[in-house]
């Protein structure tokens, strides 16, 4: 079955990203938007026009624009299908304003808010008429420590985020990613995780209010568009419902003291009996403590064998970690001298791989990551993998020369929220998740080619290991491999939606066909409409 589908992805990915131009004339585009705009908002003309960029009218700024967010260079090359106008509004007005203009002129809307999207597809499409709404203004962040909760725009940044609480308190953090410059918007509606996950649960169950335009150009809040459409952006991913303004989370406390180490140990030094003993020892220890681990092939004197990195992050310090790695642990071999303690900043640093002389204000600069070629693939265990089962993996990854796992525990606080709490349903009855990953920095295409397929290899060489009937996969891991959809097909979207959403995939599309029954807010992986539901007035537009 899974073969099937990676075969079905491989042959639809190039019709998917053919396009190389619009199939109407982009300054048409552009001027219907000019004329647009002005009459579903009070705004002048004069300030709609800053904020609308195309590729003939003024091509340098467009360019500029367009390639600031796109974080995946192979998303970035000439015959990458590229938008008719691009739209970064300052203003809720201006949001709403794009969404109408964008359903009268007939094109379809992308939404960027950080240009993480593994897939690219909140910038690249696979209608021939586009455009971007690129929410990277809406970054105003409010920070309560007194309530303990904070708003925040869909385009600031994770690292935003984190230096704005900083600011306001040293005991305060939010259970989110490690990496600074993703997008709040697509991050939290996604799902969201990061080091705090088996203490604080997901990113999305930290979320106690939101604000949306809908399909009808409205501004909605948590009261007014209701608890289903609430449930739906806090994991289904906010693209398939309408536009995300702001998210209101809740903080939490993370300590004074926090404490990370990093183990290496390769095959030879017994990396296969630790990373088997890691999956019991992390089922039940304290939830204070995260340890991933990075399985990845490197050169040892000239020779490429297997390696695992165990990384950690704790809230609190070295000695009860020490004592509590000693009494669950000990194989690993835990010392003093092995950790490092700070404040939660300081390990939002160090997982952002910011050397210790880094000053936390690099959590504000928006470009501080370096952009490669990449690709992610995602899995999911709920069995034990055996001793010889890890050797065989290390050998393949020996093999395959490049690609690297990443090993993310599960348990505690993930134990204990049901599955349909949210629309990520990856909860109890996981021991980890599986990130594939793999970059490089050579444009060479026959280097991609051979890159890719080893993600493709891997993903089906994995099939004993991982979960089954269906196989699971996170939303924020975006893979076009496991299925595509085309137009508002739903048996299409299904193929994917049960391997991100699982049980909770028919009632995202129960929620999907009440709130935007005509498909306006699509794209490659969106949720779709129930059968027959749809007046196809959306397919009409993409024609």
């Amino acid at each position: 079955m899974m073969k099937s589908l990676v075969m079905l992805s491989l042959l639809l990915t190039p019709l998917l990203f053919s396009f190389s131009n619009a199939a109407l004339d982009p300054d048409s585009v552009y001027q219907s938007f000019l004329q647009c705009l002005p009459l579903q908002t009070t705004e002048s003309a004069d300030d709609l026009s800053s904020i609308v960029f195309s590729s003939t009218a003024n091509s340098s700024a467009y360019t500029a624009v367009l390639q600031a967010y796109i974080k995946n260079q192979r998303l970035n090359t000439s015959s990458t299908p590229k938008p008719s106008v691009i739209i970064t509004p300052t203003t809720e007005s201006e949001v709403q304003a794009a969404v109408l203009c964008s359903k009268k002129v007939g094109v379809q809307i992308k939404i960027r808010s950080g240009g993480h999207d593994y897939e690219g597809i909140s910038y690249i499409s696979s209608d021939p008429d586009f455009i971007i709404l690129d929410m990277f203004n809406f970054r105003d962040i409010d920070v309560n420590i007194a309530d303990e909760t904070a708003v925040v725009g869909a385009g600031a940044q994770l690292g935003e985020l984190y230096y704005r609480i900083y600011e306001k308190s040293k005991v305060h953090g939010f259970p989110a990613g490690v990496c600074p410059t993703v997008g709040v918007g697509g991050h939290l509606s996604g799902g969201g995780y990061g080091t705090m996950l088996r203490k604080f649960g997901l990113s999305v169950d930290h979320i106690i209010d939101a604000r949306i335009v809908d399909v009808n150009g409205r501004v909605l809040d948590r009261k007014s568009m209701g608890e289903d459409l609430f449930w739906a952006i806090r994991g289904g991913g906010g693209a398939s419902f309408g536009v995300i303004l702001s998210y209101t989370v809740k903080i939490v406390q993370v300590g004074e003291v926090n404490t990370i180490f990093r183990i290496m140990k390769t095959v030879a030094q017994n990396a296969s009996e630790l990373v088997y003993k890691w999956q019991s020892v992390m089922a039940d220890i304290d939830d204070d403590l995260f340890i991933r681990v990075l399985l990845q092939p490197v050169t040892v004197n000239r020779q490429r064998v297997g390696r695992a990195s165990f990384i950690a992050h704790y809230l609190g310090d070295a000695d009860s970690l020490v004592a509590l790695m000693t009494k669950n642990f000990p194989e690993l071999g835990l010392r003093k001298e092995d950790c490092v303690e700070g404040s939660w900043i300081d390990s939002v640093l160090y997982w952002a791989n910011f050397d210790n002389t880094t000053a936390p204000e690099i959590l504000l600069n928006r470009h501080s990551d370096n952009i490669n070629f990449g690709k992610r693939k995602s899995d999911y265990v709920q069995t034990p993998i055996s001793v010889s089962g890890i050797t065989s993996i290390f050998n393949k990854l020996v093999e395959l020369g490049r690609l690297g796992f990443v090993f993310n525990p599960y348990g505690g606080k993930m134990n204990e929220i049901a599955p349909d709490a949210t629309p990520m349903p990856h909860r109890a009855g996981n021991i980890f998740k599986i990130q594939y990953s793999i970059g490089w920095s050579d444009p060479d295409p026959e280097l991609e080619r051979n890159y890719l397929n080893q993600t493709r290899v891997m993903h089906d060489f994995m099939t004993p290991f991982v979960s089954k009937n269906p196989r699971g996969a996170f939303l924020n891991y975006r893979d076009l491999d496991i299925g595509v959809m085309t137009g508002d097909n739903y048996s299409e979207g299904k193929v994917y939606g049960d391997m991100y959403f699982m049980g909770n995939f028919e009632r995202l599309v129960k929620i999907k066909t009440a709130v935007d029954p005509d498909n306006f807010f699509r794209n490659e992986q969106s949720i779709p409409t129930l059968p027959g539901k749809s007046s196809g007035k959306s397919r009409k537009m993409m024609k």
